[in-house]
Order: structure tokens, then C-alpha cells, then sequence
């Protein structure tokens, strides 16, 4: 079987998953952006990852539109975020994003990158914001991923790590 994997990356952690995955399964490797479907057609397994960005996974458009055109190809979704897993956040992403048509598409957590050096002034801005809400609340009371964003203290944090992938890989082997 030949796949390929489409990501979106707006910070370059669903890149390294991405290529890593490539590079373990030979399937090819390209933007979501840059994806036709007729060339995507072409392919017997679609794997799209891409980063969590306000509850949303970026990328999943290029499913939802095509849908209709993918019923019969193995699909599978990963997207990315920096908090750790948390089961309950994990359901909420799946739930608000992987509902009618995609719901019976499997769609797997992995943890990617905080840099607010990097980020763009809307995105750093919203996080400054929300780490002021956080820094308000007491500690015990906050989730897993207001915890995490409090210790970034704005250094670079890389949590990528290709442990991620297995579930993934063993998904490709059913």
C-alpha cells in the first residue's frame, strides 16, 4: 500500500511528526496547502496531522471538503499541541473536530513545541493574555495544560518525540 501524509505546521512541530512518519513508512511527504486531491487520489492511506490552534486541528479543511472523494482510503488524523496528554482535553479536540463525516476516523495526540518567539503577534498575544487568566486561578484548581503553560515561563519547550508515533504506526498495521 502507498500513502501519503499531509500536514500543516504553523510552528514546525507537525512538520517533524510528519517527516519522522515519513521517513518510517516511505510515504511521501507535503503541505496540506500544497495537496491536490487528484494527486491524493492516487494514494490508498491518507494521514493528515496538524497543530491544535483554538480547539480546532489545522489542516482537517482539506478532509472535510474532500470527504466525499476519500470514502474508501485508509485515513487516519494526528494533531499536535503543547500541553500534555490529558485524557479529557484529548476527548474535546476529537469531539469538536472529528464529528459527522469524520467520526469514524481515528485521530491520535502528540505533543509538539512552545516558543512564543516564535509566534506570530496575534498568537503571542493571546497567550500572554491567557497565561494573566491562568496566573489568577490557584494552582490546584488549574487543568493539566494551564499547568504546563505556566511552567514554559516564555523559554523554548520541544516535546516532540517520536514515542508519539507509534500508535499511529500500529493504526497503519490493522
Amino acid at each position: 500500500m502507498d500513502g501519503i501524509i499531509l500536514y500543516q505546521s504553523k510552528y514546525g512541530a507537525s512538520e517533524i511528526y510528519a517527516r519522522w512518519l515519513s521517513e518510517q513508512t516511505g510515504f511521501t511527504c507535503i503541505e496540506t496547502k500544497n495537496a491536490r486531491i487528484s494527486a491524493v487520489l492516487e494514494y490508498d492511506i491518507i494521514i493528515l496531522g496538524g497543530g491544535i490552534y483554538a480547539s480546532g486541528i489545522s489542516g482537517l479543511s482539506f478532509l472535510k471538503n474532500n470527504i466525499d472523494y476519500l470514502k474508501e482510503k485508509k485515513i487516519i488524523v494526528f494533531c499536535v499541541g503543547a500541553s500534555p496528554y490529558e485524557e479529557e482535553a484529548y476527548n474535546e479536540i476529537v469531539k469538536h473536530n472529528m464529528k459527522d463525516e469524520l467520526s469514524n476516523i481515528p485521530c491520535y495526540y502528540c505533543r509538539g513545541i512552545w516558543d512564543i518567539k516564535a509566534m506570530n503577534l496575534i498568537d503571542r498575544s493571546l497567550c500572554t493574555m491567557l497565561k494573566k487568566m491562568v496566573a489568577k486561578k490557584d494552582p490546584k484548581d488549574c487543568k493539566a495544560w494551564e499547568r504546563a503553560l505556566m511552567q514554559t515561563n516564555d523559554e523554548r519547550s520541544d516535546w516532540t518525540d517520536q514515542k508519539y508515533l507509534k500508535p499511529i504506526l500500529d493504526e497503519l498495521k490493522r
